[in-house]
């Protein structure tokens, strides 16, 4: 069985914890990387062309603006196939109450038909929102299995966790 995580994650200025950090490594990452390493899973983490802005505030304005506008912001390399893979983990953190917009590009790019797809996403609070519906559209013909929900606080701490989601 072969496998690709398809995230997008962000380091920086981050709410994290119940306050504003910089963190090296996105939180979405950190849990990517486990999945990586525990299901031997290929990665491919979705950019933006444009990259979104280091402060969180003026970042969390941007995103929402994306998101009211309906927009699909250009990533710098799109994976334009998921032909050679069955199961599909698609990570993200919760923007704005569901998946940030530039992965909607690259989701739209993709054709999900008889693939497994395994959501996961970071937040602060949040859970997954109306991700869970937008993944249902944008992954037509896939197999969509319970999703793993992680407070990005936590996410040093949750490896075996990831483990047993993975296994099930």
């Amino acid at each position: 069985m072969t496998s690709i995580v398809i995230y997008f994650s962000r380091s920086g200025e981050n709410y994290f914890g119940g306050e504003l950090k910089n963190i090296e490594k996105g939180n979405t990452e950190v849990i990517a990387e486990y999945i990586q390493e525990l299901d031997g899973a290929d990665l491919f983490k979705v950019e933006p062309s444009l990259a979104y802005p280091e402060d969180y505030m003026e970042c969390i304005d941007v995103a929402k603006k994306e998101q009211m506008d309906g927009a699909r912001p250009e990533i710098r390399d799109a994976l334009e196939s998921i032909d050679g893979y069955d199961t599909v983990y698609i990570g993200f953190p919760n923007w704005w109450g569901t998946l940030p917009m530039v992965m909607f590009t690259q989701l739209e790019k993709l054709d999900f038909t008889g693939k497994t797809v395994k959501p996961f996403v970071t937040h602060e609070g949040s859970g997954f929102g109306s991700a869970l519906k937008d993944l249902d559209k944008l992954c037509k013909g896939a197999d969509i299995k319970k999703g793993l929900s992680i407070p990005g606080a936590s996410v040093y701490d949750v490896k075996e966790t990831v483990e047993v989601w993975i296994g099930q």
